[in-house]
């Protein structure tokens, strides 16, 4: 078996993700009921016989470094290897903080240059996948590539979002554009790169690049280096904003999902808190949901997830929505094509996400402009109060926030940006 270690990286923040990163750092957010993002490139790395990891945090890393603690969910908790977080500091030869994927990397040199592995197996801290590294590890190691890229086929009109690759004989990248305003070939980078160690190590010492995608990859191609493709066939999913956020939720609702959570021979670990059974009591309905432990539901509960600690009232209605922990609906509310963050309370009869008017979001109208409803951490939504669609509710928003309003417009961005 080829040896490395992992480094991934947990730093960012994402603007796209709106509330659910004014909080939080981007892989600390919950998804799919009992998940955070950090699980899935953990339990990859485990699941793929990698226990020597480094999570390389910034952005608000308090729930994150919480969340994963000293590793035991995954494993990690090693007297050799295991899971280390590498946190960002000023000083030293790098001055700032850090700049960028490739920069992060390169204020830990000091750490690379430690570990005993070959090569470096860089990850992202927030898609949402399952994928064993070491095939793409043996591949990397037989061809005697100095870079491997995994790879996969998207949507032809999501080619903006992605680093899209050119391949040429074997499997060689000979052209690679950092998130393209057009391009024709559809084939995108999926943010996992394999380094020969000392190539890793040489480059960044060398060279003031900041990020893997937009500087570092593109050089080697320039280079000459011999950079490799890795076709990867299976779900991959980038919810950098809310509406993949929102679909990669709402996709684990069908029958046979493409993300299959339930496969027995490839668990996805997490940090999982001592909460009762879910509760579904009498007069409840819920249908083609997701209801996580310590639920207590009592009304209906349509095509929505719901994470752990989440009740729901009688009388109460929540169709397509994602719901974060803790979060109380009570009695008569209504809750509509919406994302609503932990600890929110909805009051009795409030409507959220309600009418036909689909006006953009005035603050991200590139970004919510399919009716989807955003509340922030923290919230309470007053009796009786009415929220439109493409609504952004900032964490924290209360009674004084909304003061005498009765009703928020679509599209209206309502109490203070925390970031």
């Amino acid at each position: 078996m080829a040896s490395a270690f992992a480094m991934i990286m947990a730093g960012g923040f994402s603007e796209q993700l709106s509330v659910l990163t004014e909080t939080r750092a981007e892989p600390a957010v919950p998804f799919g009921g009992k998940f955070r993002l950090i699980d899935f490139p953990l339990s990859n790395c485990v699941n793929s016989s990698i226990f020597n990891i480094a999570v390389l945090t910034q952005y608000k890393p308090r729930s994150l470094n919480d969340h994963i603690g000293i590793g035991k969910p995954w494993d990690l908790d090693r007297a050799q290897g295991g899971v280390r977080l590498l946190q960002p500091y000023q000083g030293g030869p790098y001055g700032d903080w850090q700049k960028g994927t490739a920069d992060a990397v390169r204020r830990n040199l000091d750490f690379v240059l430690q570990q005993q592995e070959e090569h470096v197996l860089i990850l992202a801290g927030d898609h949402i996948y399952l994928m064993d590294y070491q095939p793409m590890l043996r591949e990397h190691v037989s061809s005697g590539a100095d870079l491997t890229v995994a790879v996969r086929r998207v949507n032809p009109h999501e080619t903006h979002r992605y680093g899209i690759v050119t391949l040429g004989a074997d499997d060689r990248i000979v052209g690679f554009q950092e998130k393209p305003r057009r391009a024709r070939e559809t084939l995108a980078s999926m943010g996992i790169y394999i380094f020969r160690k000392e190539l890793l190590v040489e480059t960044l010492q060398s060279h003031n690049y900041l990020d893997f995608g937009k500087d570092v990859v593109p050089a080697l191609i320039a280079q000459g280096k011999d950079v490799r493709a890795h076709a990867f066939p299976g779900y991959w999913a980038d919810v950098g904003t809310v509406q993949a956020y929102w679909e990669a939720n709402m996709s684990l609702l069908s029958e046979e999902p493409a993300l299959n959570l339930y496969d027995p021979d490839w668990v996805v670990h997490t940090r999982s808190e001592e909460r009762a059974p879910a509760k579904v009591g009498a007069a409840a309905q819920v249908g083609g949901s997701l209801i996580s432990n310590g639920c207590w539901v009592d009304g209906i509960v349509e095509r929505s997830v719901l994470s752990p600690g989440v009740r729901v009232a009688e009388g109460a209605i929540i169709r397509d929505s994602v719901i974060l922990p803790d979060t109380v609906i009570e009695s008569g509310a209504v809750i509509d094509r919406c994302v609503v963050d932990k600890r929110v309370r909805v009051g009795a009869g409030a409507k959220v996400g309600d009418g036909d008017d689909n006006t953009a979001n005035k603050a991200m109208p590139e970004v919510l402009n399919t009716g989807l409803t955003m509340v922030g951490e923290g919230s309470i939504i007053p009796e009786g109060f009415t929220v439109g669609r493409n609504v952004v509710i900032h964490p924290g928003s209360n009674e004084q926030t909304f003061g005498k309003k009765k009703k928020i417009a679509s599209g209206s961005d309502i109490g203070v940006d925390l970031r």
